[in-house]
């Protein structure tokens, strides 16, 4: 046989791959999801990132509404709520952070966004007060912030019913609230505003790993 003789092409040759912009996409995309997969389905089944640490409890009523607050009122847009294992982030915010502290928080707050500083270990650092003052004016206590003031907070109420609401969606996707935690929670929450929600919350953070 002549070796002239051209050869014939069969299976995905690269010329084949990179001609056609559908089969590139598709191949793309098959790799990528093979990746992702590889990546994350082991981490469903480790304990260090489906079990809460030791001293890790779910929230309480207040915390849970002041979480929400947290939420809507877009701080996550400004604080990230997780400390890198660097030394420069451990010495300013102390122990950085582990998947089993967030177990129960359903979305985590976490983030790269930092035009105010790491939110995740201030739990105990300043006081119910403090907070408060910060919250309705932060330069009283902090004069080059730029964050928003809340005062509002102080005088808005909360729903005891709308915190069994969220309570009971969140026992749905893993967080262990009992069935009388659940029934407390219009009581627990009479008189108290979104100020005290929100501090409650703050206050929650980053206690269960020193």
């Amino acid at each position: 046989m002549s070796s002239n003789t051209p050869k014939t092409k069969t299976g995905f040759s690269h010329e084949k791959i990179e001609t056609n912009n559908l089969l590139m996409i598709v191949l793309i995309l098959l790799v990528i999801a093979v990746g992702g997969l590889v990546e994350i389905v082991p981490l469903f089944f480790q304990k260090s990132t489906t079990q809460p640490i030791t001293g890790m409890l779910p929230p309480t009523s207040l915390q849970v509404l002041g979480r929400d607050i947290y939420v809507r009122e877009g701080c996550y847009n400004c604080h990230s709520q997780m400390i890198r294992p660097f030394r420069a982030e451990t010495l300013r915010y102390g122990h950085y952070s582990v998947a089993g502290e967030f177990v129960y928080d359903h979305p985590f707050q976490w983030g790269s966004k930092r035009t105010g500083p790491d939110l995740h270990r201030v739990g105990g650092k300043y006081s119910d007060e403090w907070h408060r003052l910060h919250l309705v004016n932060p330069r009283d206590l902090v004069p080059e912030s730029n964050m928003p003031a809340y005062p509002w907070l102080e005088k808005a109420p909360l729903s005891g019913a709308e915190a069994a609401t969220h309570m009971r969606a969140l026992r749905k996707v893993g967080v262990p609230f009992t069935d009388e935690q659940i029934a407390a929670a219009p009581a627990d929450i009479k008189g108290k505003t979104e100020m005290d929600a929100l501090v409650a919350y703050l206050q929650s953070l980053g206690l269960a790993l020193k």
